[in-house]
């Protein structure tokens, strides 16, 4: 389990109860990504990860919802499995890295930008990485902290297809490069599969954070 700090252990006491271990970084912090990497990594190979963390709004956005999990796949050991919570918003998000704050200095992406990139981040790492099963998942609009309580999906549904990607040897859940749905295969914005924005994506995360993917 991951917690922002050490503060945040509340949250996640019976889990760790039942013999849960945990991490501790704040993602909104980039010099804090390198070390959480590291812990993961002492824990030993990972089946699976799941990058579920974000955030709505604020300068952090592109931080937290695009830089952290680009920086942790680039320096955990691979995992078998990686899947990335998207949203539908990606598709309203701007297919353009010019002017970009990748380290969040100012206000410069949006929430469904972050949602556009981390989704192509997905589908490059399907490319990139056969020996690797990713996917980008929709959780639908649930009564989450961040959905509210008015939201119409099931809170059910908002983890589901997580847990089935993570653990299923359903051969669907074996496919790599999908943004997912409720369990159901969907067309992303057109930018998710272009390769040559996949691309230029990977080389401007790289810049911005000094970190390669190997």
């Amino acid at each position: 389990m991951h917690v922002r700090s050490r503060c945040r252990l509340s949250a996640v006491r019976e889990l760790v109860g039942l013999g849960a271990v945990t991490t501790f970084g704040d993602l909104s912090e980039p010099s804090q990504l390198r070390d959480l990497a590291m812990q993961v990594n002492a824990i030993g190979p990972m089946d699976a990860v799941v990058h579920n963390a974000g955030i709505y709004s604020g300068s952090q956005v592109l931080v937290v919802n695009t830089v952290a999990p680009y920086v942790l796949t680039a320096l955990i050991q691979r995992p078998k499995r990686l899947i990335y919570l998207s949203s539908s918003m990606h598709r309203r998000g701007r297919a353009g890295l010019a002017n970009i704050d990748w380290i969040g200095g100012s206000p410069s992406g949006s929430y469904a930008d972050s949602k556009l990139f981390v989704t192509a981040l997905a589908a490059a790492i399907a490319r990139l990485w056969p020996d690797v099963i990713s996917n980008a998942v929709d959780p639908g609009w649930v009564p989450t902290k961040m959905g509210g309580p008015s939201a119409p999906d099931d809170l059910r549904l908002g983890h589901l297809t997580q847990e089935w990607l993570a653990t299923s040897d359903d051969p669907e859940a074996l496919t790599t490069g999908g943004y997912w749905h409720h369990q159901r295969r969907m067309q992303p914005h057109a930018a998710v599969n272009d390769t040559r924005f996949q691309d230029l994506l990977l080389a401007e995360l790289a810049r911005a954070t000094g970190t390669m993917l190997s």
